[in-house]
């Protein structure tokens, strides 16, 4: 991962709005490479981290982003992160038939660049990052409880917004 921030988040403070987003590089379900800056001047990008595959909260969630796919890939590319494996992920998404590509981030050097990690679980927050075309962040919002799901109305509104 190259770090192309004048000033990096720490692990598990988010990054800040205006911020240019760090480029990274993460493989998916099906461990093709997803390269943040091949969108920069082309498309806005949606990242969704979630803790794990499988879980209840986060089950429902990527549901959710599969059956309204295209109610947020219409304003942006749409990518969910985790610190699942490409294994975990091509699973779980056979199981629940997703759409979306899921990014693994084993190391989580991604998670601790964009200020997303709980070192306490070893796992990221349940956190919405979106990023414009320009590369810079647009829009953070880390969800206090990690159990609840995001409201995925003011989602759509900041997405408009890009």
């Amino acid at each position: 991962m190259t770090m192309t921030a004048a000033n990096p988040a720490s692990e598990t403070t988010p990054i800040a709005v205006g911020s240019l987003a760090p480029d990274f590089t993460l493989p998916d379900q099906d461990k093709k490479e997803f390269v943040l800056s091949q969108f920069k001047g082309k498309k806005a990008v949606a990242l969704f981290w979630y803790p794990l595959d499988w879980s209840p909260t986060c089950s429902k969630e990527n549901a959710c982003f599969t059956s309204d796919y295209s109610r947020f890939s219409r304003y942006a590319e749409v990518a969910a992160v985790s610190i699942d494996s490409t294994w975990s992920h091509k699973a779980w998404q056979e199981k629940m038939s997703l759409k979306h590509r899921l990014l693994s981030d084993m190391h989580r050097k991604v998670t601790k660049a964009y200020g997303l990690f709980l070192p306490a679980a070893n796992i990221s927050q349940r956190a919405t990052v979106l990023i414009d075309k320009q590369g810079k962040v647009a829009w953070v919002k880390v969800q206090s409880d990690i159990t609840k799901e995001r409201d995925y109305n003011e989602i759509e509104e900041q997405l408009k917004k890009l």
